[in-house]
C-alpha cells in the first residue's frame, strides 16, 4: 500500500485527465519525432543552398582573376585569394579583416609543385585579431572551403602584374562554406515548431479531455443510478443508451446483473418464508401434543405421544439436513474427493434395500452392465434415493429404474405409473418447496425439496436432470458424464424385481423382462 501512495500523488485519478495526459504524451512523441526530422532536413537543404552559392561565387572570382581584375571585398560568403611568393592576400572579403589579413594572408598558400586543381578542403580559421562584423562567427573554428588553383603564367604578364603576383606564381581562391545562414534558418524553424507543438499539445489534450468527458457522461449516469440500488429496493434499472457501443453493452450487463440479484433476493426471501412455514408445521404439531400431554397427564397415552413427538422430530431433522445440503450446494462448497462410482451397482443396491413394507409396489432395476461416473458416492445415492422417494409417493403399482451407457453418457431413468405431471409444471416441480397436490398430507407428501436437491446434485456432477414426456406416469431422465472404465463387462443385473405384492399383475407396465434405457 505504501508503494502505491507515491504514484497516486502525481498520477491523476480522473479518467478524463489520464486520457488527456495519454493523448498529449503520444502527440508529444510524434511531434518530437517530426521536429527532429524537420530540423535535420531544413539544415541539410539550407547547407545545400549554401554549397551552391559557394560554388557560384568561386567560379565568379575565378572569372574575375582570369580577366586580371582583383575582386572587391564585398561578398555574401567569406573568401580569400592567396598566391605563392606573396605575404599578403591578393584579395579577400571584408570579414577577413578581423584576422589581420592586410599584412598577411589568413589561409595557407598553395604548394608550388603540382597541377592546378579544384577541391573542397577543411580549413582552420585563426583566432580573431580585430572585432569586425561577421568575424566572430569564424574565429578559431574549422570549416569546409571550396578552392580553385590558377597558374599566373596562364593569365599573361600584364594580368599577373595587375594582380600584383609574379609570372611564375600560383594563385588559390578560397571560398568558405559558413553554416551561419543554415543555422539561422534552423533556429527560426525550431522556434516556430516549438510554439506550434506546444499549442498543438494543448489543443490535443483539451480535445481528448472533452471527448472523454462526453463519452463518460452515460457512465456517470449509470453509476448514479446503480448507487441508488438498495437491498430493500433492488428493482432500479439503468438506462441503456441507443448507441450500440461498449457503454450500451455495459448498461445491459448491469441491468442483467441487477435482475439476477433481484431474482436471487426474491428467491431467498421466498425460500426463508417457505422454510419457516415448513418448520412451523411439525413444531406446532409437536408443541400441541406435548402441551396436551402435560395438561392431562393422567389421560395421556404416553407411548403414542412419544411416537408422535419422535415422528415430528425426525421430520424436523430431515428438513434441517435438506436445508443445510441446499445451502452447501448454493455456495458451491467442495464436497468429498470425487471417485469413480458404478451407478448401476448403486441403483441395484438401492432398489434391493429400499423399504416397501407400507405399500404393495413393484420396484425394478434394469441395467446393462457397469455404468461408471466420477463423483461422490453418498451424494449420488442421495440423488437416486430422492428420485425413487418421489416415484414411490406417486406410483400406483410399478416403478422402473434403468441405467445404461449411451454416447459417452450414463443415462438413468426413474419411471412410475402414477398420475404423471402436467406439461406446464415440468420445470416447476424442480423448484424448492413445490407441491402439485396441496391437499396432500405433509407427512406423506414430503417437504418439496427432494427434486430440487436432486437437480442441484446432478448439476454439481456436470450432469442434467429433466422430466421427459413419456406416459403414463412420470419419467425422470438423469444424464451424467461417463467415466473411463476397464472395458466392457457382463451385465450386472437384468430385470430384478423387488417387493412384488400379492395379487399384483406382472403383465401390466412395466414388464418383468429387460427394459432398455429411456433416451
Amino acid at each position: 500500500m505504501n508503494a502505491v501512495e507515491p504514484r497516486r500523488r502525481w498520477w491523476p485519478r480522473s479518467v478524463r485527465a489520464r486520457a488527456a495526459l495519454a493523448a498529449a504524451s503520444a502527440a508529444a512523441v510524434v511531434l518530437v519525432g517530426i521536429g527532429w526530422w524537420l530540423h535535420h532536413d531544413v539544415y541539410r537543404q539550407s547547407m545545400d543552398t549554401t554549397t551552391a552559392q559557394t560554388q557560384e561565387q568561386l567560379w565568379g572570382l575565378v572569372g574575375q582573376l582570369e580577366q586580371g581584375v582583383a575582386p572587391d571585398d564585398r561578398s555574401a560568403l567569406p573568401y580569400e585569394i592567396v598566391a605563392t611568393g606573396r605575404r599578403s592576400s591578393v584579395a579577400h572579403s571584408f570579414v577577413m579583416d578581423g584576422f589581420d589579413s592586410g599584412t598577411r594572408h589568413v589561409l595557407p598558400a598553395p604548394p608550388t609543385a603540382g597541377q592546378p586543381e579544384w577541391n573542397i578542403r577543411t580549413v582552420r580559421m585563426p583566432a580573431l585579431h580585430d572585432d569586425v562584423y561577421g568575424s566572430a562567427d569564424l574565429s578559431d573554428r574549422t570549416f569546409r572551403a571550396m578552392t580553385a588553383d590558377i597558374e599566373a603564367r596562364a593569365l599573361g604578364h600584364a594580368k599577373a602584374a595587375a594582380l600584383g603576383v609574379a609570372d611564375d606564381a600560383k594563385l588559390r581562391v578560397y571560398v568558405v562554406l559558413t553554416p551561419q545562414a543554415a543555422e539561422a534558418i534552423v533556429t527560426t524553424a525550431d522556434g516556430l515548431l516549438l510554439r506550434t507543438g506546444i499549442a498543438g499539445l494543448v489543443l490535443i489534450a483539451a480535445v481528448a479531455y472533452t471527448a472523454t468527458r462526453l463519452a463518460l457522461r452515460p457512465v456517470e449516469a449509470i453509476r448514479a443510478r446503480t448507487a441508488s440500488v438498495t437491498a430493500t429496493d433492488p428493482r432500479e434499472r439503468v438506462d441503456v443508451p441507443d448507441t450500440g457501443d461498449e457503454i450500451a453493452a455495459l448498461a445491459t450487463t448491469i441491468n442483467t446483473t441487477l435482475q439476477r440479484l433481484d431474482d436471487a433476493a426474491t428467491q431467498q426471501r421466498r425460500f426463508v418464508a417457505d422454510a419457516a412455514h415448513e418448520l412451523r408445521s411439525p413444531l406446532t404439531t409437536l408443541l400441541a401434543s406435548l402441551e396436551v400431554a402435560l395438561a392431562y397427564p393422567e389421560r395421556t397415552d404416553w407411548p403414542a405421544a412419544a411416537t408422535t413427538a419422535a415422528r415430528q422430530t425426525r421430520r424436523l431433522q430431515a428438513l434441517a439436513e435438506d436445508l443445510l445440503l441446499l445451502a452447501r450446494l448454493d455456495a458451491r462448497a467442495p464436497v468429498a474427493r470425487p471417485a469413480t462410482v458404478d451407478l448401476a451397482a448403486l441403483a441395484s443396491r438401492l432398489t434391493d434395500q429400499y423399504p416397501l413394507a407400507d405399500r404393495p409396489l413393484v420396484l425394478t432395476c434394469d441395467s446393462t452392465g457397469p455404468a461408471l461416473v466420477h463423483g461422490n458416492g453418498n451424494e449420488l445415492e442421495r440423488l437416486l434415493r430422492n428420485l425413487v422417494d418421489n416415484a414411490v409417493r406417486h406410483a400406483a403399482d410399478h416403478i422402473l429404474v434403468t441405467v445404461g451407457n449411451q454416447d459417452g453418457w450414463v443415462v438413468t431413468t426413474v419411471r412410475d405409473d402414477g398420475p404423471g405431471v402436467p406439461a406446464g409444471d415440468a420445470e416447476r416441480i424442480f423448484e424448492r418447496f413445490t407441491r402439485l397436490d396441496d391437499a396432500r398430507s405433509r407427512d406423506s407428501g414430503g417437504t418439496g425439496l427432494g427434486l430440487a436437491i436432486a437437480r442441484d446434485l446432478a448439476r454439481c456432477h456436470q450432469g442434467t436432470l429433466t422430466l421427459t414426456g413419456r406416459t403414463p406416469g412420470a419419467c425422470f431422465l438423469l444424464r451424467l458424464p461417463e467415466a473411463p472404465g476397464p472395458g466392457p463387462a457382463a451385465p450386472l443385473r437384468s430385470a430384478e424385481s423387488h417387493g412384488f405384492a400379492a395379487g399384483t399383475d406382472p403383465g401390466r407396465w412395466p414388464p418383468a423382462t429387460n427394459s432398455a434405457p429411456v433416451e
